[in-house]
């Protein structure tokens, strides 16, 4: 990948262009230093995915998604823990959190908030500093590694952190990071954030783009929530994080992992598990914008396209969902497919085990 990236929307990046070269080429050597410190090296324990745990959610009779999910995590070069999803009819009534009315909801709404809250909690537990927290029908790309890598860079740059080595590559001060979702706007767009200041748009509308990016897909194959005729081909953006769609795979910090136990679970719950989760961050973005504090003063940051979507596997259509019900007319899918993810891990798998061509699907 020939990733070429800037930072647009933050005044002090761009005070950068009046220091001297030397010190611009400081600046550029130290993030480079910091990619390798992280992605060259053996000093993080996930080999390709730069986070202390990867953990997938999942029922533990749906063997077949597991199998499926370990193979992949193997030929990618990580390790996954595991977490049992929840069925609501397990969770007494004296344990549903303030705020939901459980003869209201619908489908596995509690189920699926549980099954993410015990894999949230166990990173407290365990004191974990990071972990990418994932569905158990997860597809991502085969270059996922490289991937990560201009995520991180373009992470540490929005949160003002490029210049001395993190203990995580995507810097030391964030709370999430949305690696897979159904789609996102950009906070600026948003309709509470109309009419900001222009300095408070600035914050709120930071993006680092990675360009001639070959593992974006073409921009009809992705969420159109973002205006993608304003940008090149092949350009994907890191961005502050207002109001993402579905909780395919996020990654958390400890302290990050602290505030959503407190958010929504000890301080009650309002919304699905999804909802509410952007909800955290959408409320931080609002305060930014108004030089606010929001209740849990978030910080989460966003990729758009995403870098991880729901696989649809093939066979049965109602074999797909363990939260909703689909298919029950007994249709069935012939081909596998994976929304917004140009090549596929989960598609790639028979030509990486027999050492054929990678296919892209777009």
């Amino acid at each position: 990948m020939n990733a070429s990236a800037c930072l647009s929307g933050i005044r002090p990046r761009l005070r950068l262009l009046a220091l001297a070269p030397v010190v611009v080429i400081a600046y550029i050597v130290t993030l480079i230093a910091v990619d390798e410190f992280f992605f060259a090296s053996n000093r993080i324990v996930i080999k390709s995915v730069p986070v202390e745990k990867v953990i997938a959610i999942g029922l533990p009779e749906r063997s077949d998604k597991r199998d499926a999910l370990e193979l992949m995590a193997s030929l990618s070069g990580f390790d996954i823990g595991w977490v049992d999803g929840v069925k609501p009819s397990s969770i007494p009534s004296k344990a549903i959190p303030y705020g939901i009315d459980p003869s209201a909801v619908q489908d596995n709404f509690l189920g699926s908030w549980r099954g993410h809250m015990n894999a949230i909690r166990q990173v407290v537990e365990q004191e974990t500093g990071s972990a990418l927290i994932m569905e158990d029908d997860m597809d991502w790309d085969i270059h996922l590694k490289s991937q990560l890598r201009n995520i991180a860079r373009g992470a540490r740059q929005i949160l003002h952190e490029p210049s001395e080595l993190p203990h995580s590559p995507y810097g030391d001060d964030w709370d999430i990071l949305w690696l897979g979702h159904c789609g996102e706007p950009f906070p600026e767009t948003l309709e509470e954030n109309a009419g900001l200041p222009s300095e408070t748009v600035e914050q709120v509308s930071a993006k680092y783009f990675i360009q001639d990016d070959e593992t974006v897909p073409p921009y009809n194959q992705v969420s159109q929530l973002v205006d993608w005729s304003q940008y090149q081909p092949r350009t994907r953006i890191v961005h502050m994080s207002a109001a993402p769609i579905c909780t395919f795979a996020y990654a958390v910090s400890q302290r990050g992992a602290r505030k959503i136990l407190y958010g929504l679970s000890v301080d009650g719950l309002h919304m699905a598990f999804d909802n509410s989760l952007a909800q955290l961050c959408r409320d931080a973005m609002y305060g930014l914008g108004r030089n606010q504090s929001s209740a849990l003063n978030m910080k989460c940051i966003s990729v758009n396209p995403t870098i991880m979507f729901h696989h649809k596997a093939k066979g049965l259509v109602a074999s797909g969902s363990d939260i909703q019900n689909v298919g029950g007319d007994g249709s069935v899918r012939d081909k596998g497919e994976t929304e917004s993810i140009r090549w596929s891990m989960r598609l790639n798998l028979q030509n990486i085990l027999t050492g054929k061509r990678l296919e892209a699907q777009f």
